[in-house]
């Protein structure tokens, strides 16, 4: 078996494809150790020493190591707990943890819905497919009098850049092809 790294924009993060497919669908995102009880895969990268979050989309695996840590002394043993996992053949996520991993955007139930709507087409025609490249997740978290509120996962949480392309891309892209939104702000997990 043979894993792929690239870099994505934030610096403490690294993509691995490991040239088969991870979530059938959707996303999953684990931002601490804590939360990846669903994951045997998660649960395995975790107990790398310096990772600080790891991330699944369809075909690659994103992980956040900590500042004290360098990539060097970490990247291989992160490239062995991935190889293991496929290796062994169990499930990258389990019961329930399985039906979870959607990763989808929040649902929206108010008077603004035809708005909603048109927000979500575009960040899933748009959006996420730029981001995925760059080893992250950008999903709709709410909406409320002309600001958007985006929930940033994967390698755009906590990325230097992710700012910017907040403000200047997809801030710019939902103005002007919505009227009715004023402005795009992060959400925390």
């Amino acid at each position: 078996m043979f894993i792929q790294t690239e870099s994505t924009p934030n610096p403490a993060t690294l993509k691995f494809l490991p040239g088969q497919s991870v979530l059938e669908m959707g996303t999953a995102d684990f931002p601490s150790a804590d939360t990846a009880e669903a994951s045997p895969l998660a649960r395995r990268i975790f107990a790398v020493s310096g990772v600080a979050g790891v991330f699944f989309g369809t075909d690659f695996v994103t992980v956040t190591k900590t500042d004290a840590v360098a990539w060097e002394h970490v990247k291989p043993a992160i490239l062995g707990a991935i190889m293991e996992h496929f290796q062994s053949g169990a499930p990258v996520m389990e019961g329930a943890g399985a039906a979870a991993a959607a990763g989808g955007h929040a649902a929206h139930d108010g008077p603004d819905g035809e708005i909603v709507k048109q927000i979500k087409d575009l960040l899933d025609t748009r959006v996420r497919p730029a981001v995925a490249q760059d080893g992250g997740d950008i999903t709709f978290h709410g909406f409320d009098r002309g600001v958007v509120y985006l929930h940033m996962q994967g390698a755009c949480a906590g990325c230097p850049s992710s700012t910017l392309t907040l403000k200047m891309g997809i801030e710019n892209l939902l103005r002007h092809y919505i009227p009715e939104v004023i402005e795009v702000r992060p959400v925390a997990a």
